[in-house]
């Protein structure tokens, strides 16, 4: 099969494709023929450096990138029970670990995917993977009806549906962007825009109950500022030692400073899938790539420019 290889940490020309073994399969996973593949900011963090690649594969090279698939199942493990050759599927897999998902085939364990609803394709199913789930595991147990909510990047990857995902559960959601995404994070839902070109949210915001932060750094220190007594920031990702320092700070109002890592998750999949049979939850996919194109796909998305979601598709 083909798949994208990575021998060492470097730019986006280290991606070749290559000829490699189709996996096989234990009892409990299925094989995937792979139809579309998201990409996240992760996937080129990882790329890049050789820590990153040590922390996911260890000594292990070359890897295959990638944890978002859609595809349909070809063959079943004997203790499987819950997909049957030709389901259409997606899922994040393995995450955190080895997902192997830059390939024609990937093997994975029934317990990281969900069927692809009919009124989807492969292409957006591919997109409500790693960063709608990072909206629904960090949104899910944090927010309840009425909530002020502030999602910074709301146009991005995981903010554009946590927008969505915030609304759902009777939010009041402001959001940071450029002006020129203004029009789009209004259309997800957004009940207030600021454009964090022009203002400082931290000057023109009060009395938030929860703000879900993608960059870190001072817009974590400034998110603190803005939080109601006993609210709370959840950051994505940043260093324990950062949290730390930023929970002194937050003692002061009885704040709460947090993390998350993403897990994979049937039930959390099945509850997205839910969502979109619904029509509750919308991916945007701004840029589509060929597979033979995955560096340009990895180059677009560390422009810093990305609305939505990009996908590849084989």
């Amino acid at each position: 099969m083909r798949a994208i290889i990575l021998e060492q940490a470097g730019s986006s020309e280290n991606l070749k494709i290559k000829e490699v073994t189709k996996p096989t399969i234990r009892e409990n996973e299925v094989l995937v023929a792979v139809k579309a593949i998201s990409i996240n900011p992760v996937d080129y963090k990882i790329r890049l450096a050789e820590e990153g690649l040590n922390m996911m594969y260890g000594d292990k090279r070359p890897v295959i990138l990638g944890w978002d698939i859609a595809g349909e199942v070809i063959e079943t493990g004997k203790e499987t029970s819950q997909f049957k050759k030709g389901d259409k599927v997606f899922g994040m897999i393995n995450f955190p670990g080895q997902g192997n998902a830059y390939a024609e085939f990937l093997a994975s364990p029934e317990t990281h995917l969900a069927k692809v609803p009919e009124n989807t394709s492969y292409e957006a199913a591919a997109a409500t993977t790693l960063a709608a789930l990072t909206a629904l595991q960090v949104l899910e147990t944090r927010i309840k009806e009425n909530d002020r909510v502030l999602i910074h990047a709301g146009s991005g990857g995981v903010g554009h549906f946590a927008i969505q995902i915030a609304k759902t559960k009777g939010a009041h959601v402001i959001t940071t962007s450029s002006a020129k995404n203004k029009d789009f994070v209004i259309s997800l839902g957004a009940d207030e825009h600021i454009d964090y070109r022009t203002q400082a949210f931290e000057e023109v915001l009060t009395d938030i109950d929860f703000v879900l932060d993608g960059m870190g750094g001072e817009i974590l220190f400034n998110s603190i500022k803005v939080l109601k007594e006993g609210g709370e920031v959840l950051s994505l990702p940043t260093p324990k030692p950062v949290i730390e320092e930023a929970q002194k700070i937050a003692d002061a109002k009885k704040a709460k400073v947090s993390a998350l890592l993403v897990q994979s998750s049937a039930k959390d999949m099945n509850t997205l899938k839910e969502m979109l049979e619904n029509g509750t939850l919308k991916p945007y996919v701004s840029k589509t790539f060929n597979f033979e194109d995955m560096a340009k796909a990895h180059q677009q998305l560390e422009s810093g420019r990305t609305i939505g979601k990009v996908v590849v598709t084989l």
